[in-house]
């Protein structure tokens, strides 16, 4: 049975909101600290199986616990005080909506009397993330003339949206009145707890909404099958996928279509898959102007989400491919080319599992030799980055070496996840990648992913930028909590490293001073202020001996590697310069 022997009639609510939660399996709860929402604090505490983590800073604290849903596939709740602690979070509220991860945000606010008052604290906060959330109720305070079984199907609604398609975050607003703290009012709820007897005994929620089966009502399987089965130069584009365990179901359909298959960075399949018909390499192949040119696709089918290569993306706009099929779990439109001809709304991977039958491609072995032979020869060309001097594509091809596929992966959006997808290996290990693309910021990169991390329960090495690290820095503290080994490998080029590869670089005057941002700090002291065990490597050599000491350790480690913005530019050029030289006849 539920014990219910609240103290007073806020404690009560707050129970009933923590217990419906923690019945609907998003009972892991991030708490920055905050005198209004003391209620819910409270509640969390006294629940036994409630997982709970405190961070200080409730910007941090929200993108942690995106990072948990990221990982999960469940919601996080996030619970704040009144006024500015809720405008925190609306970064990672952007983030989780665009990039479809579930999340719930708690925030306790003042009572209607106190609204438009210009009493302290005081927001208005009532569908405050409206754009972005994907449902917003405005609690009353407690009342009793107010039915309980409200508090219950409240929560039940909220955590349905939150985690049926399009998955995003869900806003509840929750007023009280004083006390806040559990200070005993002397009240019998005996009888207006009366129609929750059943509930009570059970541990089941009070309401039960299975979320439903997405897979395209009755798709032309059998006709798309046929169409597909003539084409003789298909290429399968997988974007983002929420969800390794599709991972099986397409491989099984790439490997029956036979077909070129361009994995992005974020699908799970860059890394450790150089098998046929991957094409690892395909970010860089793309790079060499002879080879696109001369091998254009007349179709595409396109799994999962968005794509990180402009590269490619400028490739298929060339092609203009049609049959230009689609398949993400949600209805928005995802189509930033325009291409689109048929786009189906349902799960990947059981669509995959519902096509593969009706498959009976002829396949073009000619077509996926070449695409195969092009990605073989930049591997070899890449291979001369291995006994370089350090930078920052070497970074990113030691850790596709050496990370174990036990672990987790989190990168930064900006150059750390297009080093990886262009530069690491392709026969290393095969961790679970995860990044923040939705909005594309630099806000709470490290914050997702020691909620990564949490969510995984497995080691996690973060590869993030300098000015993303500067921007989240308080996120450090995470580090001694999460208890999960991580390892932060920070890049500090002294600013903004991928402006350098835009037209603005050329206009040195504005550059250097408002791009280049460079900032003359390293995160020794950082590390040493949260206890974060820190290295400095300076050769290629010494930084894998760091990462394989960090991988071993069960503490949290920063590696800082130092790199020049303008080296770094230059060899970008110099190695894409050097692909295209590998593929000339292909």
């Amino acid at each position: 049975m539920t014990e219910l022997d609240a103290p007073n009639l806020n404690s009560l609510w707050a129970t009933l909101l923590i217990e419906e939660l923690v019945r609907q399996g998003a009972g892991y709860f991030v708490l920055p600290s905050g005198s209004r929402s003391a209620p819910l604090t409270a509640a969390v505490a006294a629940r036994r199986e409630a997982a709970a983590i405190h961070h200080f800073d409730e910007r941090g604290a929200a993108f942690h616990a995106l990072g948990w849903g990221r990982a999960t596939g469940r919601p996080a709740v996030l619970i704040t005080t009144s006024g500015t602690a809720v405008a925190n979070a609306w970064p990672a509220v952007v983030e989780a909506s665009m990039d479809r991860v579930p999340l719930i945000l708690l925030t306790a606010d003042r009572p209607p009397e106190l609204r438009d008052t210009g009493a302290s604290q005081t927001i208005d906060q009532a569908k405050i993330y409206a754009p972005y959330a994907r449902w917003q109720i405005d609690l009353p305070c407690p009342d009793r003339a107010i039915r309980p079984e409200m508090i219950l199907t409240t929560v039940d609604q909220a955590v349905y949206r939150a985690r049926r398609s399009p998955q995003g975050p869900v806003h509840i607003n929750c007023m009280f009145r004083e006390p806040l703290a559990p200070i005993p009012q002397g009240e019998d709820y005996t009888g207006y707890l009366a129609g929750l007897a059943h509930w009570r005994q059970t541990h089941a929620p009070f309401t039960d909404y299975p979320v439903p089966d997405t897979i395209c009502a009755d798709p032309p399987l059998k006709a798309l099958a046929e169409t597909l089965g003539r084409v003789q130069r298909g290429l399968v584009v997988i974007g983002s996928l929420g969800d390794p365990q599709q991972l099986p179901s397409i491989r099984k359909l790439v490997g029956k279509l036979g077909w070129p298959v361009l994995p992005d960075i974020s699908s799970g399949l860059r890394l450790g898959n150089a098998d046929s018909p991957m094409i690892p390499h395909a970010d860089a192949i793309l790079a060499a102007k002879e080879f696109p040119d001369r091998n254009r696709a007349a179709a595409v089918l396109h799994l999962g989400g968005r794509l990180l290569s402009k590269r490619l993306l400028d490739y298929l706009q060339g092609c203009g491919p049609r049959p230009y099929i689609a398949v993400e779990d949600h209805p928005a439109r995802s189509d930033p080319l325009h291409a689109v001809s048929l786009r189906v709304d349902g799960h990947v991977g059981r669509f995959c599992d519902s096509l593969v039958p009706y498959l009976r491609p002829r396949g073009n072995r000619e077509w996926l030799d070449g695409w195969r032979e092009a990605s073989r020869r930049v591997g070899k060309a890449l291979d001369g980055l291995d006994g370089g001097e350090l930078s920052e594509p070497l970074v990113a091809r030691i850790v596709s070496k050496l990370i174990g596929s036990d672990h987790g992966l989190f990168l930064a959006a900006s150059m750390p996840v297009r080093d990886v997808d262009t530069f690491a290996v392709a026969n290393g290990a095969s961790p679970l990648v995860a990044c923040n693309r939705g909005a594309v910021g630099i806000d709470g990169i490290l914050a997702t992913a020691t909620g990564f991390a949490r969510g995984l329960e497995r080691p996690v090495t973060v590869l993030m930028g300098d000015l993303a690290l500067l921007h989240d820095l308080n996120s450090l503290n995470f580090l001694r909590t999460v208890n999960v080994p991580m390892v932060v490998v920070v890049l500090n080029n002294n600013g903004g490293g991928i402006f350098s590869f835009l037209p603005i670089a050329q206009f040195r005057d504005v550059f250097e001073p408002y791009f280049g941002t460079p900032h003359n700090l390293t995160f020794e002291g950082a590390a040493r202020m949260f206890e974060v065990n820190y290295d400095h490597p300076t050769t290629g050599k010494t930084f894998a001996e760091a990462y394989e000491q960090a991988l071993r350790n069960q503490r949290a480690s920063l590696i800082e590697v130092t790199t020049t913005r303008e080296e770094n530019h230059q060899l970008h050029l110099s190695l894409l310069d050097t692909v295209v030289s590998s593929l000339k006849g292909s």
